[in-house]
């Protein structure tokens, strides 16, 4: 099992990056989160899950380990694939989730695009005892970012999951409003987490 990739990162896409490990390019599929924290031509480590299928092989990338862990046990539970996996990463750092799970805070998964009220129960359900929090900041460690810097980035990982724009515009600029001490701390996972929740609970109001 490939458990983790160190080397020179060649490109960052919107949902995936390469890294040139010993002239080897590897792929990896990555949250918003974890490739805000990559630039190309910078040396970088992920940490990675090699998800295997009869067709298939495809690598996972993450800023930690316990985010890794936390994807792992995500993806164990039936209905839930990769995709899922990340997507619930994407609004939640490992902490939250450990905690939802932990609480059964079915609430807490509906935020996630995808799923709905039952995928929720299922999922609570089936992590029972699986995940316990640990006590960590719900920033995940995850170092702020400098001002100014980090609203192309929620920008661009936002409408890299499909919204516009000017939808992402209107949230940062309604995020700022709401939760400025949020927004202050100029956190890209942190900023980008908020405005998913926020735009997730748009979404199912509309």
């Amino acid at each position: 099992m490939i458990s983790s990739l160190s080397g020179r990162v060649e490109a960052v896409a919107l949902n995936n990056a390469v890294i040139n490990v010993n002239g080897f390019g590897m792929l990896i599929n990555a949250t918003p989160q974890t490739l805000s924290g990559l630039q190309v031509g910078s040396q970088a480590t992920v940490y990675t899950s090699l998800v295997v299928r009869e067709d298939s092989m495809t690598l996972y990338g993450f800023a930690s380990a316990e985010e890794r862990e936390v994807f792992e046990v995500l993806t164990s539970v039936s209905g839930i694939g990769p995709r899922t996996g990340l997507a619930i990463l994407a609004v939640h750092s490992p902490e939250q989730v450990r905690v939802a799970a932990n609480t059964k805070d079915t609430a807490a998964f509906t935020k996630v695009s995808g799923i709905g009220p039952k995928g929720a129960s299922r999922i609570v359900l089936e992590l029972n005892g699986k995940l316990v929090p640990t006590g960590a900041a719900a920033a995940n460690g995850a170092a702020p970012g400098t001002a100014g810097v980090w609203e192309p980035q929620v920008i661009e990982a936002l409408t890299g999951l499909g919204w516009t724009e000017k939808d992402a515009k209107n949230t940062l600029g309604k995020l700022a409003k709401a939760s400025p001490e949020i927004v202050e701390t100029g956190n890209v996972p942190e900023i980008l987490r908020a405005a998913l929740r926020s735009m997730s609970t748009g979404a199912r109001a509309r």
